[in-house]
C-alpha cells in the first residue's frame, strides 16, 4: 500500500495556522498514521508540534494500521466525538488459513490449517455474510471495557473474555483479488485483499477473523490501511515527518490545521442563520430549526461564515451540542 506523497497546501489551511488571535492553532489536521504508532503516540506527537496539550482524535487506528487519523486541536476538541461517530473506508489485507490471539498479525498463532484451494463462491458467500447490520464481536485483545477493565488488560491476566456481539453496519465489503502463498511456517494460505466501508465501531480484524472461521480455515488480518473518516480522505493527509517539516520551516507558516468552519462544514448538514438568530443560539436559546436529511449534528454559521456551533433538531427547536463562536 503506497504512501502518499508530499502535497501543497490546501486553501483554508493558512488562515488557521496562528489560532484565533494569533495564539494557538484551533483546527483539525489530518495524519496519515505510520506503522508501530498508537493512535497515543500521534496525539503526543501533535502535542509537541502544536505546543498544546489540547489535542485529541476521532476514532483510534491499531498500531499495526496506518491511514487517516484525524486529530482536533485546542476548541476543534469538541467535535471529536461527533466526528468518531461517521463512517469509515479501508484497505487490507486477510489471511486465510491462521488464527492468532488478537485477529492481527501482532499476536501470536493460535492455530493453523491448510487453505489452498478455496472456491472463490464460497469466500464470496462468506463475505455476503458479513456485509449489511451485523452483529459483531470485537476482537478479544482490544480496547473495549467489560467491567471497567480493558478486555486486553483481561486478556494478557490470563482471564477468559467474552465480549457481548453489538450492532454494526459494513456497507462494503469487497474482495478485489485472492492469491495462494506459503506462511513463515509453511501453512499453505490464501491472502485476500479486500475494501470495506463501515460504521464507526466496526473492527476489521474482527471481520477478518469471522470471514476465515465461517470457511473453516481460520484468518487474521495481516496488514490495514484507512482511507477515510467521514469527509476526510487520504489526499488531505500529511505524514508526521511532513507536519513536522512544516512546523521547523522558519520561512513557512507553521503547522498546516483545517480551520473549524471548513472542517464542520465538509462532515455535517450546514444551516446559516441571521445576526439575530445567531445571538439568541449563542445565548442558548432554543431557537425555531428547519428540517433536514439526516439525524446527525447541523452545524450553524452565522454571518460572513462564521461557524457557531453544532446543534440538533429537538422538537423544531434547535439544542445546542457544542458552541464554537468561531
Amino acid at each position: 500500500m503506497k504512501r502518499e506523497s508530499n502535497k501543497p497546501i490546501e486553501r483554508g489551511e493558512r488562515a488557521a495556522r496562528s489560532g484565533k488571535g494569533g495564539g494557538r492553532p484551533a483546527g483539525l489536521v489530518i495524519v496519515d498514521k505510520p506503522a508501530g504508532f498508537t493512535s497515543h503516540d500521534v496525539v503526543a506527537k501533535m502535542r509537541g508540534m502544536a505546543r498544546t496539550r489540547r489535542v485529541g482524535h476521532a476514532g483510534t487506528l491499531d498500531p499495526m494500521a496506518t491511514g487517516v487519523l484525524v486529530l482536533g486541536i485546542e476548541r476543534a476538541t469538541k467535535l471529536l466525538g461527533h466526528l468518531a461517530l461517521t463512517e469509515k473506508e479501508y484497505v487490507g489485507t486477510i489471511r486465510l488459513g491462521q488464527t492468532t490471539i488478537t485477529d492481527d498479525a501482532e499476536g501470536e498463532i493460535t492455530a493453523s490449517k491448510a487453505a489452498h484451494g478455496l472456491a472463490r463462491e464460497d469466500i464470496d458467500a462468506g463475505i455476503a455474510r458479513l456485509s449489511g447490520a451485523i452483529m459483531q464481536v470485537p476482537s478479544k485483545v482490544s480496547a473495549i471495557k467489560i467491567d471497567g477493565k480493558r478486555s486486553y488488560s483481561r486478556v494478557r491476566d490470563g482471564e477468559d473474555v467474552e465480549i457481548p456481539a453489538r450492532p454494526v453496519t459494513v456497507s462494503s465489503f469487497v474482495l478485489h483479488s485472492a492469491h495462494e502463498t506459503e506462511a513463515e511456517d509453511g501453512t499453505p494460505v490464501t491472502d485476500l485483499l479486500v475494501s470495506v466501508e463501515c460504521s464507526s465501531g466496526t473492527y476489521i480484524r474482527a471481520l477478518a477473523r469471522d470471514l476465515g472461521a465461517g470457511l473453516g480455515v481460520g484468518g487474521h488480518l495481516t496488514a490495514l490501511r484507512r482511507t477515510r473518516v467521514g469527509p476526510y480522505k487520504l489526499d488531505r493527509a500529511r505524514t508526521l515527518e511532513q507536519l513536522q517539516a512544516a512546523v521547523d520551516d522558519t520561512e513557512g507558516e507553521g503547522l498546516p490545521v483545517m480551520p473549524l468552519g471548513e472542517a464542520a462544514a465538509a462532515a455535517f448538514t450546514r444551516w446559516d442563520v441571521a445576526e439575530a438568530q445567531a445571538r439568541l443560539l449563542l445565548n442558548g436559546a432554543r431557537i425555531a430549526m428547519p428540517r433536514f436529511e439526516g439525524d446527525g449534528p447541523v452545524a450553524a454559521f452565522g454571518p460572513e461564515g462564521r461557524f457557531l456551533a453544532l446543534v440538533e433538531n429537538q422538537g423544531g427547536k434547535a439544542k445546542s451540542l457544542a458552541v464554537f463562536e468561531v
